[in-house]
Order: C-alpha cells, then sequence, then structure tokens
C-alpha cells in the first residue's frame, strides 16, 4: 500500500479487486443504497449527480457526501464534506469504476484522493485505503453467493486493554477458530454463540487481525472478526451480513447473543478518540 502523490499536491490512494457479474450487477451493488448496504453499512444514496451519499457507521457517525459525476454501470464520483478524516482536514474526494472482464467479471475499483502541501493526513489516507480489502472480500462473497437478497446486518463492539494478540487469541479460542486456514469449514462449541462456515480471509499476527468467513449459521451470508490498537485499547468487533427473507429474523435474535458474548470477554468502554480511529479504520465509501 501506497500514497501517490503529484506535483499539483494531489495525493491518492487505490485499491481494486475482480468480483463475478455484469457490469448492471455490479454497479447495482457499489452505486445503489440497498447495494452498498449489502456488503458495506448501512447507506442512502441519492442516484445522480448533484445527490448526496450517507454512510452510517453507527450513531454520531455518518460520512457524508456529495456526488459529483454519475456515469452508470461504469464511473462515479463524490466529494465529502472538509473535515470528514478529522479536526482542519481537507475534502476527500471517492472515484469508484467499473470495468467489465471477459468471463462475467468485473474489476471494481476505488481512488481516494485530497489536495494538500503536506505530509499531515497522509496516515488518514492510509487507514481508508487499509479497510478495503476486507469489505471488498465481503462484495466478492455477496456477489457471488447472495446478489440481490434481502440483507440485514448487525455488530457488536467492545475493547481491552490487553494486548492485541492477546484479545486476538481470546476471540479464536473462544469461538473454535484458532489456528484456521483459508477454505476450512468451523464451528463454534461450548457456550459460544452459534456459528458455523467457511473461512475467506485469514490476517493474523499483524495490525489489524481479521477473519472472514461465508456462514451457514447463525444463517447463510458473512461473519467478520476483527482485533485492532486503537489509541490506548484493543478495538473488538463481530459484524455480520445476514441474507435471504429469513435475515431479519436471524439476525433480531442473534444479535442478544453476541452483545453478551462480547460484554463477558471485552467490557472495557472505547473512548471518543477511539471510535473516531474505528471510522477510518473501516474506510468510508464517501
Amino acid at each position: 500500500m501506497s500514497i501517490k502523490k503529484e506535483e499539483s499536491g494531489r495525493r491518492s490512494v487505490q485499491v481494486e479487486i475482480e468480483v463475478p457479474g455484469t457490469p448492471e450487477q455490479v454497479w447495482e451493488a457499489i452505486a445503489t443504497g440497498p447495494g452498498i448496504s449489502s456488503w458495506f453499512v448501512p447507506t442512502k444514496m441519492d442516484e445522480h449527480e448533484g445527490g448526496t451519499i450517507v454512510c452510517n457507521f453507527g450513531p454520531g457517525m455518518d460520512s457524508v457526501a456529495t456526488i459529483t459525476a454519475w456515469e452508470p454501470t461504469h464511473r462515479f464520483a463524490a466529494e465529502s464534506q472538509a473535515g470528514n478524516m478529522g479536526p482542519d482536514s481537507p475534502p476527500l474526494g471517492t472515484e469508484w469504476i467499473v470495468e467489465a472482464r471477459s468471463g462475467g467479471t468485473c474489476i471494481v475499483r476505488v481512488v481516494h484522493s485530497l489536495f494538500t502541501d503536506s505530509d499531515d493526513w497522509d496516515k488518514e489516507l492510509e487507514s481508508v485505503e487499509s479497510g478495503w480489502p476486507m469489505f471488498f472480500q465481503i462484495l466478492r462473497i455477496y456477489l457471488e453467493n447472495f446478489r440481490g437478497q434481502r440483507c440485514s446486518t448487525f455488530q457488536v463492539m467492545g475493547f481491552t486493554p490487553e494486548s492485541e494478540s492477546t484479545a486476538w487469541e481470546k476471540v479464536t479460542r473462544s469461538l473454535n477458530l484458532s489456528g484456521v486456514t483459508k477454505g476450512e469449514q468451523r464451528s463454534s462449541s461450548g457456550g459460544a454463540p452459534p456459528l458455523a462456515g467457511v473461512v475467506e480471509r485469514i490476517v493474523e499476527g499483524k495490525s489489524p487481525n481479521v477473519l472472514v468467513l461465508r456462514v451457514d449459521k447463525p444463517a447463510p451470508g458473512v461473519a467478520y472478526l476483527f482485533a485492532q490498537m486503537m489509541g490506548e485499547q484493543v478495538c473488538v468487533m463481530a459484524a455480520f451480513y445476514l441474507y435471504g427473507d429469513e435475515s431479519a429474523g436471524a439476525a433480531a435474535s442473534n444479535e442478544p447473543l453476541w452483545q453478551a458474548w462480547m460484554n463477558e470477554h471485552f467490557p472495557a468502554a472505547g473512548d471518543a478518540s477511539t471510535v473516531h480511529s474505528l471510522r477510518l479504520t473501516k474506510s468510508a465509501v464517501t
């Protein structure tokens, strides 16, 4: 990962992924509110130039941008408000591009850019960039297995003063996920909440620690587990994207079980600076 710096003062990062689907199907997933909400965060979007995109990362954490270019099935661009990445930060521009490939796939590319003559916001740009591989993995799974299905989501979050490695070991041990490899099938056991699925992505031993699973339990969908040092604490998150007509009921019945698990293992409260760091790490469509 690296920041591209130009003489004009433009600084940019970009991330891309190849996903299954036609340009029309992929556009539906990345350029509509329901589509984005099915693999990222709850989002409302006015689908036209001059429209507004609002991504909700949690209570009081809306990311707002204005659409500056709109070319359906190929490209759109948006610009966030100044201060989106922190006090006095410049506006952040985002460009989304869909390029068709042979064999029924498309390249999805996102480019974030801003104009500044200092290095003050490089860390924030890198944080935005680092969040996309995990969410792009969820996008790929969604398009491959659940495209167009109803989606219900929930997430639970906890904090701990322990080290990141200690926190991650506690997560994986509690959920019977210690030592997993990509493609492996695992199920939780003992007093853990129901979780069963195939490991799609795993990053361990460096920050952040991440597991993405395509799950059958608690319902068909995607789960991701995440642990990263933020400020003086480690943030631990479990998030679920459940699909199908029964997804709403499954989300409603399982969220309390996962919240109880999180409260038991990671009961510390996060402060405002930790929550802001989390928002940057999770990245933003806008």
